[in-house]
């Protein structure tokens, strides 16, 4: 009776153990104060335009969107033009191509008003997440869709986070086929990365990569805590959608993590500054030819990942006080990572 009684208390000792480690990224947000957030559909809005109302439009939307829509004319539209006397007529053209509008006929078949709804009470979220671990910082004023013509997934510009929809079209969709884009870009433009990617597009543009130690390591970890704070504000969405992964690229990295850390640490890589090779572990691709066909690209980024949970499991740090922490070598050591 003894014995069973010590085997009941130790059993709860270790539930109570477990139950008491806090989960840092788990927050309470429903004290945030903060109005629902609605996506403006400028992709919509320069649809409406015609040769006969294009000035008064124009000017509408220049009030509607303020500074976001003449960047959007000049370097989305025109492509890095100047914005001039003739921009109406170039902003015109674009909407009256042909392709240009058959992908956004497209474009409104994939998303109805009830999407773009949803997407903004999803980044609702977001950004009441990013207020509790960033107190201090500023987030967007305007969230926007657009047509970028092909040109971008997401912006950050003027306080306004945009999203160009006619890159999520679906991956199979007939312009990027035309476009012969690679398979391993396709499999994500698509309405189950929307989110995740205007949520890192933002997190990047926030957080600066200016340290002076230009290696291999430091961009390892940069990216490891970008990723990290995109764990912090999606923490609902899959990694594999998060990392931009199929199921089983990211079943091959949890079987093979320690291989994949032990070529990292071996012959000093880590600390390699050839951006030849940096751009190796942290570009797109198929895989990462240096590794395996099986071993996804943007290795690094995902190894960084490991390396920044680690760190943060193993130190009571703040959100702001990880981003704030420019000492990658730091970080490294303080994780007491081990596969």
């Amino acid at each position: 009776m003894k014995i069973c009684l010590k085997i009941i208390v130790a059993v709860l000792f270790v539930n109570f153990l477990t139950e008491c480690k806090h989960n840092a990224l788990d927050i309470d947000t429903s004290k945030v104060q903060l109005d629902p957030i609605v996506f403006k559909r400028l992709d919509k809005d320069v649809f409406l335009l015609t040769p006969e109302n294009s000035s008064q439009k124009m000017q509408e939307y220049q009030k509607k969107y303020s500074t976001f829509y003449n960047r959007y004319v000049s370097a989305i539209v025109n492509n890095g033009g100047q914005v001039d006397s003739l921009y109406s007529q170039t902003l015109l053209r674009f909407v009256n191509n042909k392709d240009i509008k058959t992908a956004y006929e497209d474009l409104i078949r994939t998303y109805s008003d009830n999407d773009v709804e949803l997407l903004g009470d999803e980044m609702t979220e977001v950004v009441k997440r990013f207020k509790v671990f960033f107190p201090k910082r500023k987030t967007p004023k305007q969230f926007v869709t657009f047509m970028s013509g092909f040109q971008f997934n997401v912006v950050y510009v003027d306080s306004t986070l945009g999203i160009g929809l006619d890159m999520y079209l679906g991956s199979n969709n007939i312009f990027y086929n035309m476009m012969e884009l690679p398979k391993f870009r396709t499999r994500t433009m698509n309405k189950e990365h929307v989110l995740s990617d205007a949520v890192r597009g933002w997190v990047i543009t926030e957080f600066d990569n200016t340290d002076p130690v230009n290696n291999l390591l430091n961009h390892m970890i940069f990216y490891g805590k970008i990723f990290y704070v995109c764990d912090a504000l999606l923490p609902n969405a899959q990694d594999s959608v998060k990392m931009g992964y199929t199921t089983a690229q990211m079943e091959y990295l949890d079987k093979y993590e320690k291989n994949v850390w032990g070529f990292f640490a071996k012959d000093n890589k880590l600390y390699d500054n050839d951006l030849k090779l940096v751009s190796e572990f942290t570009s797109d691709g198929p895989f990462t030819r240096a590794i395996s066909k099986e071993c996804p690209p943007r290795v690094a980024m995902w190894l960084g990942r490991q390396i920044v949970r680690s760190y943060m499991e193993n130190n009571e740090v703040s959100l702001e006080e990880l981003m704030n922490e420019k000492d990658a070598q730091k970080i490294l050591s303080k994780s007491k990572y081990k596969p």
